[in-house]
């Protein structure tokens, strides 16, 4: 806290963290350090317990302006549910009762898919996947869940780098580790400007597939006029993302006779 205060933070600090911090060290050092904390909270029976609680007239419609990717669902989702609950963690027999934590349970619900349903087999009960978040946060619940959820992004973007070129380490050498990693960075970088070249969807892609559909095409350099022509693949679907790229990097391509 004494390093952010020296950088010149003068406002609200909020240690976040997902639920491998969950613990009760973690979230009384920042405490000692006067910062506030807003925790991904594991689905443990206490946290469980508390979520079946919340009255159902309590949930509150948001929509997100950048979808983010369910890995369970394997989707993009756009819409949730938000609802709030006071919760106090860490009353297990292992932890003494001045140990206890109170503060707000947020969690977010999300609908679950139901693909395989057969057509006029409506469900019973609709399912929910919840997120639950533990903070002791003053700002409001729609604006604490937002601030949260963009340590979910952050975490995205940390897995598509880790699928792509850092999925080789380490190597046992820190001097290659660190050069690999600066290579990793730049290409990663690079690769996601490329997309946002390409066009909207690629602005948006995960780099395994920009690699795919724009890096990594099959084609064939020929010679003719002293001029160097490729040759790309016919009724190839990414041809107007790559056509824009090409412009974008290294002007109009120049018009051959007929």
């Amino acid at each position: 806290m004494q390093v952010i205060r020296r950088c010149g933070a003068s406002g609200l600090v909020i240690v976040r963290a997902d639920a491998a911090f969950y613990t009760l060290a973690v979230i009384t050092a920042a405490r000692k350090a006067a910062a506030r904390f807003s925790v991904s909270a594991p689905l443990y029976t206490s946290v469980t317990r508390t979520i079946a609680a919340i009255p159902e007239d309590a949930w509150t419609p948001i929509r997100y302006p950048q979808a983010i990717f369910d890995q369970a669902e394997q989707r993009w989702i756009s819409d949730a549910e938000v609802a709030e609950i006071p919760f106090t963690a860490f009353r297990t027999h292992r932890h003494r009762p001045e140990d206890q934590v109170s503060g707000r349970l947020i969690v977010r619900r999300v609908r679950r898919l139901h693909p395989r349903r057969e057509p006029g087999q409506d469900e019973l009960f609709p399912g929910y996947r919840h997120h639950a978040i533990f903070t002791d946060s003053p700002l409001p619940m729609l604006q604490a869940e937002a601030q949260h959820r963009q340590h979910a992004v952050i975490e995205q973007v940390f897995a598509d780098l880790k699928a792509g070129p850092l999925a080789h380490l380490p190597s046992g050498r820190f001097a290659a580790n660190s050069a690999w990693l600066v290579l990793a960075a730049m290409a990663f970088n690079l690769t996601r400007a490329a997309g946002a070249l390409a066009s909207l969807w690629h602005a948006k892609a995960t780099t395994g597939a920009i690699r795919r559909q724009l890096i990594m095409v099959p084609a064939r350099l020929a010679h003719s006029a002293r001029r160097l022509l490729l040759h790309l693949p016919a009724h190839w679907p990414w041809q107007p993302a790559w056509q824009q790229l090409f412009t974008q990097a290294c002007g109009p391509p120049i018009p051959t006779a007929p």
